[in-house]
């Protein structure tokens, strides 16, 4: 009886010592992944007191900050949003209702007063009040509401722009886009994601999250394999016919000119289909996908926004929804030239366009910039640093000047700035029977993406428009124009 006894309490022990272990586990080390849940209301509710931290642009104008509602001990601070839908992306939103996204969402330690769960305790503690950390931002207000005025005008799409020596994020629009300050209204949150408004997804943030086909603008990736694998250098010629036939379909060129042997300043510059779709074939699939890789492609953009909010841009088996590899059959003309499966966010052009413009040196790219604690000082401040080095200083130089002959006398005039040196390619990808465009025949995604000045470059950008009938020069590469021109002010 005894030893049955001592086993029972055992086995009671047993139990009792893994519920203590899950106990702790959940509370203690698992903390932050219980506090992120969604199912998890109770941090909302705590933040509700705590007066979270504002959110300004760069020129110090204020992006987000939170308003007290009541006096006393059932004070609570609700967040406004003074510019409306002008940053609706990227700042997202934050409220008890629908809990939180985007940038708000990403740094909601620093806002709140919780980066350290020590330093939250001994402020319990010793009866000090929590409060939440300023933070400011890189991001231009000027430039954004051209763009976005711009994007209205236009059509459905998105712009980014970049700091390409520090990877600062001036620019990041999306059009639709929404009201912030309206999505504690249930209804108007309901109606964001419903299907009616499936086409618009104005709760989508088309830069980190909308996956399109970029047509020619890839063809500077495709010129950087070629030259650092050493299959080109600029002065190599490949003869570009009217057409060729690639995986039993032709792939012809504009208007099926017949260019002849061309070098690569003269194969960019004109965006020649069959000059570059042959040179994909002679990179190979290794190279090229190893090029991709270098740039950022295959991967989540490491930015400032949550995981969940960005989307990685590479070959997409739709079905499957996944990415595919270097061991999988592809197309490699059709790559080479911005089409097959390929689906990239314009985020991921605009690190492209700023690797080329940074003498091959790809900084990761951020929206904020310093943060400052509620006494005045700077807590913390973004330091620049480098994502990866995709291509040699030279190989760079080398695609900046054919870049540059884009937009002097090739596919990209409409991109232009007066006394300004801009590089750029556009890209006119054709999107045809697309669900999101309607269904119609004629619809294109229209890009442009470039930096300037293209000899000591400042801002990086991409721009794109979803279901145009226009071509990249004439819907997108305007755009790029207004924006730069206003982030370059008077140079």
């Amino acid at each position: 009886m005894n030893r049955q006894i001592i086993k029972l309490f055992a086995f009671i022990m047993v139990l009792f010592a893994v519920l203590v272990g899950f106990t702790a586990w959940w509370s203690v080390f698992d903390a932050k992944e219980l506090k992120a849940s969604k199912y998890n209301r109770r941090p909302l509710y705590e933040q509700q007191q705590i007066p979270r931290g504002r959110i300004l642009a760069d020129d110090g104008s204020v992006i987000a900050k939170s308003i007290p509602q009541g006096k006393g001990v059932n004070r609570t601070y609700v967040r406004h949003y003074p510019m409306g839908s002008l940053f609706g992306h990227p700042i997202g939103y934050s409220f008890i209702e629908v809990a939180q996204s985007e940038f708000e969402k990403f740094h909601n330690e620093e806002l709140t007063g919780e980066e350290s769960e020590f330093g939250t305790i001994l402020d319990q503690l010793t009866g000090q009040k929590q409060e939440g950390e300023q933070i400011v931002t890189s991001l231009d207000p000027k430039a954004q509401e051209v763009a976005m005025h711009a994007l209205e005008a236009a059509g459905f799409g998105a712009v980014v722009a970049i700091e390409p020596s520090t990877g600062a994020v001036k620019v990041m629009a999306s059009n639709p886009g929404f009201n912030p300050n309206k999505v504690p209204d249930l209804k108007y949150f309901q109606r964001l994601n419903s299907k009616a408004e499936e086409a618009k997804r104005p709760i989508v943030n088309r830069a980190t999250q909308g996956l399109y086909p970029p047509g020619s603008t890839f063809k500077v990736v495709t010129a950087a394999a070629g030259l650092e694998s050493g299959v080109i250098t600029p002065e190599s010629t490949i003869n570009a016919p009217g057409s060729i036939i690639d995986e039993g379909h032709e792939l012809a060129n504009d208007g099926n000119i017949d260019w002849g042997p061309i070098p690569l300043d003269t194969a960019l510059t004109n965006s020649v289909n069959t000059w570059f779709g042959q040179l994909g074939q002679k990179i190979g699939q290794g190279e090229l996908f190893s090029m991709m890789e270098k740039f950022g492609f295959n991967a989540k953009p490491p930015i400032d926004i949550p995981e969940e909010e960005v989307l990685p841009s590479g070959l997409w088996d739709l079905e499957a929804d996944k990415l595919l590899t270097r061991k999988d059959p592809v197309d490699l003309a059709r790559l080479a030239i911005g089409q097959e499966r390929l689906l990239v966010t314009p985020l991921q052009d605009a690190m492209v366009a700023a690797a080329v413009a940074n003498h091959g040196k790809l900084m990761k790219p951020q929206i904020w910039k310093r943060v400052v604690n509620v006494d005045g000082s700077v807590t913390k401040t973004m330091s620049p640093s480098v994502y990866s080095e995709p291509i040699k200083p030279k190989t760079a130089e080398e695609l900046t000047t054919a870049m540059e002959g884009v937009v002097s006398e090739g596919t990209g005039t409409n991109a232009a700035i007066s006394g300004v040196k801009v590089a750029g390619k556009t890209g006119t990808a054709e999107t045809p029977s697309s669900k999101a465009c309607g269904g119609g025949s004629d619809e294109n995604q229209g890009w442009f993406m470039g930096f300037a000045p293209a000899d000591h470059p400042k801002i990086a950008i991409a721009a794109t428009v979803e279901c145009t009938t226009a071509f990249g020069n004439d819907v997108a590469a305007p755009i790029f124009r207004e924006v730069a021109e206003t982030l370059l002010g008077g140079e």
